[in-house]
């Protein structure tokens, strides 16, 4: 008994070792459990919101946009509608997790008040590193603006989107489709000429990754690690150039920036801002006292039963009345 009972205890913590090696000599262990721990939350959102999706749209989903089993795109707008003014999503996930489908609700909502909104899927997961995801959404964008006619796109009015990692890469690809010395650096030639996105919507948005590398949390040290491809990720100067706040020219278009008050990604939201009023760019934003409570968290804005969530929602359509009349 005494031999099984040490040789138990042995196997133990042999298998202990190995898993604590598996985390130590790679990001993937750890990624595994926030994949699974995001997808109950995007299911959580989109449960939340049906009952906010207006009747009679249409939606196709999963268009090929390129060869790839990830890059595909949802498009919705209303019934009979033809070519209108467009807004091109891209979901969040700390570049390793999420869908298109954890928006597709939200989206469904704003194509209720007169706009064609696309969700753009992108890869994620083991095997994929940057730039990948910003090369697939320029192609995207590429593609949006190749077949605007049969997906009821106006090429003329055109929004750019995305929250939390997908902020930053919507961010990204405008970056490139803005600044030809940027896009050089990066080595992706923009699908789009540099006038077709008139505006941005940037909401719960991670613009700072070079300030997140010296973050020491596990979470961050996993996904920037995972996406990256480079456990000493900040010492790439390519990923270094994924740091928005550093890059922005007076290019950049008009944008709707917003974080709730209890977002760990608010202050890099606020600088953002900053940034963009110091070079001229025309900025609407929307932030909430540091004492309100219960302090709105992380992706707050997809929360229509809030009333904050509501006052987002109002002010992401004015910012697009205003930006793609």
């Amino acid at each position: 008994m005494k031999r099984v009972l040490l040789w138990t205890g042995g196997s133990l913590a042999a298998l202990l070792v190995l898993v604590v090696l598996a985390f130590r000599l790679s990001p993937w262990p750890t990624v595994a459990i926030i994949q699974y721990v995001f997808a109950g939350g995007d299911a959580a959102s989109e449960e939340r919101l049906v009952k906010h999706v207006p009747a009679g749209i249409v939606s196709r989903t999963d268009i090929a946009y390129g060869p790839g089993p990830s890059e595909r795109l949802d498009v919705f707008h209303r019934e009979g509608a033809s070519a209108q003014p467009a807004v091109l999503w891209v979901h969040g996930g700390a570049w390793i997790a999420g869908s298109k489908q954890g928006v597709s609700n939200y989206l469904r909502v704003l194509a209720g008040e007169g706009y064609t909104t696309i969700a753009v899927e992108y890869s994620t997961g083991y095997g994929t590193v940057y730039p990948e995801p910003v090369r697939q959404v320029n192609a995207a964008l590429g593609y949006v603006l190749a077949h605007a006619a049969e997906l009821n796109v106006d090429p003329a009015r055109l929004v750019i989107a995305g929250d939390s990692a997908g902020a930053q890469i919507a961010s990204q690809v405008t970056l490139i489709a803005t600044d030809p010395a940027y896009a050089d650096g990066i080595g992706i030639a923009t699908a789009i000429p540099a006038d077709t996105i008139k505006g941005a919507i940037l909401v719960s948005g991670a613009f700072d990754l070079e300030g997140m590398g010296a973050d020491p949390s596990w979470f961050v040290r996993a996904v920037l690690w995972a996406y990256s491809g480079i456990h000493d990720f900040m010492a790439d100067e390519r990923f270094r150039l994924a740091t928005i706040v550093g890059n922005l020219t007076p290019a950049f278009p008009p944008s709707f920036i917003t974080s709730g008050n209890g977002d760990p990604l608010e202050p890099q939201a606020h600088r953002m801002v900053e940034r963009l009023t110091e070079l001229g760019v025309p900025v609407d934003s929307l932030f909430f006292p540091a004492g309100l409570e219960p302090a709105l968290g992380h992706e707050y804005q997809f929360n229509l039963d809030l009333p904050q969530g509501e006052e987002a929602l109002a002010a992401t359509l004015a910012f697009l009345r205003q930006t793609i009349p």
